[in-house]
């Protein structure tokens, strides 16, 4: 696409610090030139497409986006933000976090997205990826080879985006988290500069992008560490009526307690979409689901599944055996791009009563049909990591919960918001008091500490060092240490 639209006058703009500003058009031009990627204004074909995100209660309006089209584009980007008072940065991935963080206002965008290259080395089982694939795009290339690294549970979500805040899903009880298989990153600091970090190169800043998000730099390529998964898992939903919900958890909360860590499953309470394998009596209606994957043997597999299956008596049962990649796009239909979201999270060591109870008072009263509790149980192989090894802290959370408030008309805002904090109040008394920093919203900035823990000092004195302006502050921000 062809940038159309001539440049004239000065362009307004917003600084890091809040203050206005503008920028004389020659300048712009004068990047343009220096650039492979395009640099959009308001008003430019494509400028609309590109400021969207997933969370559509995001809507800001950045004065440039710079959509990147390789790592020195970024250099760039990054070098003409720093030589004009510090713009406002915002940077992309995918764009699929749920504060907005992608898009700023008034400032300048970095858009990664399309940066979509995926490379896989079968005989080493590595995997470079760059920052605007998506979890689905990676997982292809992989399993073309029968391979895998731990990832999310949703396909459109960016790699960047959620190796940066910890990642975990279907893998991680036996494998851990997607941070604890990343061996390198190529990462363009603050200073515009084009570095690598790994356990030999620069060990802090690889310490720190480990769960650190989007606060020490801009990472234009990662490398995983790959490992031989499926190519089919088992996998499925198992689907129970609410009104047993209550004694239902109890006994899963049991069972999990024995399961091998091959084996996650999760819950999620929810009213029952429109699925071809449920009866419409039961359509828009509560219910609890299990929604399970065995990555291993698969009669193995159905060993450990079964003491799931035999609890109550569900609607259905479609667990079976399913490709991984396909079972990564199970949910994508349930979350697509452009409704209201708000979340609210907490991490538990236990699913103690007491939470199963708040639970079951606030999900008798779900404020849309799309709005859904999720309980992600993890343990296993998270916990063989020391909180210390990297930046994400909290390896004794047992379960995280994530109220997935979801709806499509602004004046149900009120309601749905209510609802998402007055469940969060009502289990806080349970929970650790961390939190998974992928999941904070935009109003949470005063839980970011919450979500490092005891890492956080170092952080923000590694913050000091790498980012002293705090440039990349368009994020759940670490503030430079004094």
């Amino acid at each position: 696409m062809a940038d159309t639209q001539p440049i004239t006058g000065r362009v307004q703009v917003n600084r890091r610090s809040g203050a206005p500003a503008s920028i004389d058009a020659t300048e712009i031009s004068a990047l343009r030139a220096r650039l492979r990627g395009q640099v959009l204004l308001p008003g430019d074909p494509g400028y609309d497409e590109a400021r969207q995100v997933w969370n559509g209660m995001i809507d800001r309006r950045p004065a440039l986006i710079l959509r990147c089209a390789g790592a020195a584009d970024v250099v760039q980007g990054v070098r003409f933000a720093s030589a004009h008072g510090g713009l406002l940065t915002a940077i992309r991935g995918g764009g699929h976090n749920i504060a907005g963080s992608a898009v700023c206002e008034g400032g300048l965008m970095l858009d990664l997205s399309p940066m979509k290259a995926v490379r896989i080395d079968p005989a080493a089982r590595t995997a470079r990826v760059e920052p605007g694939v998506t979890l689905g795009e990676f997982d292809r290339e992989a399993q073309a080879f029968g391979l895998a690294t731990p990832l999310g549970v949703n396909s459109t979500t960016g790699v960047a985006g959620l190796t940066l805040g910890g990642g975990f899903g279907w893998l991680t009880r036996k494998l851990g988290m997607t941070i604890d298989h990343l061996l390198s990153a190529d990462v363009v600091t603050a200073a515009g500069e084009l570095v690598r970090a790994s356990a030999e190169e620069n060990p802090d800043l690889f310490w720190a992008i480990r769960g650190g998000g989007g606060n020490f730099g801009v990472v234009t390529s990662f490398e995983f560490r790959l490992h031989q998964v499926g190519p089919e898992v088992l996998s499925g939903l198992i689907i129970h009526p609410f009104d047993r919900a209550g004694e239902l958890l109890r006994r899963y909360r049991e069972v999990m307690q024995h399961a091998p860590e091959e084996l996650s499953c999760w819950v999620v309470v929810r009213k029952a979409p429109p699925l071809p394998f449920l009866p419409e009596s039961v359509h828009g209606k509560e219910v609890l689901v299990f929604a399970l994957c065995y990555a291993g043997d698969m009669e193995e597999g159905r060993r450990a599944v079964a003491p799931i299956e035999a609890l109550g008596e569900p609607i259905a049962n479609v667990v079976g055996p399913h490709p991984y990649a396909g079972w990564q796009t199970a949910f994508d239909a349930l979350l697509a791009p452009g409704a209201r979201n708000y979340w609210k999270s907490h991490d538990f060591a236990a699913l103690g009563d007491g939470v199963i109870d708040t639970v079951m008072d606030f999900a008798a009263r779900l404020p849309s049909a799309e709005t859904e509790i999720v309980l992600a149980h993890l343990g296993g192989a998270t916990r063989r990591v020391a909180d210390d090894a990297t930046a994400y802290a909290h390896r004794d959370a047992e379960f995280v919960m994530n109220l997935h408030t979801r709806w499509h008309d602004a004046a149900d805002d009120a309601a749905c918001i209510g609802w998402a904090r007055g469940l969060f109040a009502a289990a806080a008394p349970f929970a650790t008091g961390g939190v998974y920093v992928n999941f904070l919203t935009e109003d949470e900035a005063e839980r970011v500490q919450a979500a490092y823990g005891g890492n956080y000092a170092r952080l923000a004195r590694l913050k000091a060092r790498y980012d002293p302006e705090n440039l990349f502050r368009a994020n759940q921000n670490i503030r430079p240490a004094a």
